[in-house]
């Protein structure tokens, strides 16, 4: 048996959103696809997650779909050709619509000549651009004075580090991108530019009140995230290290450090977590990657990533079969290696709400690793011990069957994960029997292989774990 750990998140979008191409791109690896709602309208969002859900149902897939809210990103209106800004230049935003010159741009964001200080840093381009405030008027205008000159074009994101926004984190935009993608049954949903947890809960709010089951991914791209992000850790299903918007919010050079401690503190928590922007970008144009983007995702799987991401590579890119492949070899490479991740066991708090099951999920990750266990194999109904014993990072495959079609698809961004559906709940050891000869049958497992095996009992209850079992196939 052999499929990569690491998961593969890759973007739909003009170059991807065909049904034998998205095909090529699961066989290659992808387990997620991601579609980028700040590019299109709603229906956009509906007609990709239908593709999605058809592929599945036609090639027994279970490839999860995670649905990417725009949030409050700020952007300048349209501007004429060729525009260049020199440093010493006064350049004013306005918030009545006309198109931009080297003297005035249209603003969409209405509140900002309220918000921003005088001396505040006004990043245009992903931070090609940079100005300061001179003056606010504080109704519908702010002058400010070119430091970083460049050419300016139509329609770029605008990042202010240092200024706090007053706007809320779901947009009217997300909140209609955000009801197309819960009516879709969508597994994961994208919340962009989160500054706390209070954002986290206010999303969870919509989701319960649809009575939906998709889970949160928390995208880190703001100063104030990371400032809370024990307790946006706490309220999310999973996070995104998004170092695009992360690298010009924050000096770029404390990205690599903040990946790094994202990752670790969530996986302390057993909470996904996806490295995402310019993992491969050089593939968009290129049949292979440059040695600094080997070295990133590589250095990304090292670090204990659940997921690295593909934007432009796979949405825009001429490529994106090829750089799925590129990527998949990159993770095959690192994870055959003695380097791959081991990462120190969280363990168990005693008396715990969870603290049977937590302490299973512990010791099966553990005993897997000294017996040399080809699968730890687990029956859950919420999906639960699947992203627990993945937080272990053991050294074996985790098997997971489960009745809950909702979390069959929701799984595949998890770190080790391969997720089947089972629904036949005699007898533990009935149970027991029929999983480890349904992974035989499917070529996962050999005979001679140990296995561990994990359920409640008794198993009709759908209980606490309370059971392990070590079996030779």
């Amino acid at each position: 048996m052999h499929f990569n750990k690491t998961k593969i998140v890759a973007t739909l979008g003009p170059s991807s959103a065909q049904p034998d191409i998205m095909l090529q791109m699961a066989k290659a690896g992808v387990s997620v696809f991601r579609i980028n709602c700040s590019h299109g309208k709603p229906e956009d969002t509906r007609h990709y997650i239908r593709l999605v859900k058809e592929l599945n149902q036609k090639h027994n897939l279970h490839i999860s779909t995670l649905a990417d809210l725009q949030g409050p990103k700020l952007r300048i209106g349209e501007v004429e050709e060729g525009i260049e800004l020199q440093p010493g230049d006064t350049l004013t935003f306005t918030n009545h619509y006309c198109v931009g010159n080297a003297q005035r741009v249209y603003m969409t964001y209405k509140q900002f000549p309220q918000d921003v200080r005088l001396g505040e840093k006004i990043l245009l381009d992903d931070g090609k651009l940079i100005l300061e405030v001179i003056d606010t008027n504080k109704i519908d205008e702010v002058k400010a004075r070119v430091i970083q000159g460049g050419p300016l074009k139509s329609k770029k994101g605008v990042n202010l580090p240092s200024t706090k926004i007053s706007l809320p984190c779901l947009t009217e935009k997300d909140l209609e991108d955000l009801k197309v993608a819960l009516d879709e049954k969508v597994d994961w949903i994208g919340l962009s530019f989160v500054r706390s947890a209070t954002d986290v809960a206010e999303l969870r709010r919509i989701i319960d009140h649809n009575k939906s089951h998709a889970r949160i991914v928390s995208k880190i791209e703001k100063p104030e995230a990371i400032v809370d992000i024990d307790n946006i850790i706490d309220q999310t299903d999973a996070l995104m290290v998004a170092r695009g918007d992360l690298g010009v919010e924050v000096p770029m050079q404390g990205v690599p450090l903040i990946q790094k401690l994202i990752v670790k503190k969530a996986l302390a928590k057993a909470k996904p977590v996806i490295i995402a922007t310019q993992m491969m970008e050089s593939m968009i144009n290129s049949l292979t990657p440059t040695r600094a983007e080997v070295n990133d995702v590589a250095n990304s799987v090292l670090d204990g990533a659940d997921a690295v991401m593909l934007s432009g590579e796979t949405s825009v890119g001429k490529y994106p079969v090829q750089v799925i492949e590129a990527m998949a070899k990159i993770i095959k490479h690192v994870e055959d290696s003695t380097l791959r991740p081991q990462l120190e066991h969280s363990i168990p708090t005693y008396h715990s709400v969870r603290f049977i099951t937590d302490s299973i999920c512990y010791n099966a990750s553990k005993i897997s690793n000294q017996i040399g266990a080809m699968g730890i194999l687990t029956m859950t109904h919420s999906g639960y011990t699947a992203f627990k014993i993945s937080s272990h990072r053991p050294d074996s495959y985790i098997l997971v069957f489960t009745a809950n079609r909702d979390i069959l698809t929701q799984l595949s961004l998890v770190w080790g994960v391969k997720a089947f559906y089972y629904d036949k709940m005699t007898t533990t050891d009935e149970s027991f029997a029929d999983i480890a000869k349904i992974c035989l049958d499917n070529g996962l497992l050999n005979r001679g292989d140990f296995i561990i095996q994990i359920a409640s009992m008794p198993i009709y209850e759908k209980g606490m774990t309370n059971t392990l079992k070590i079996t030779q196939v």
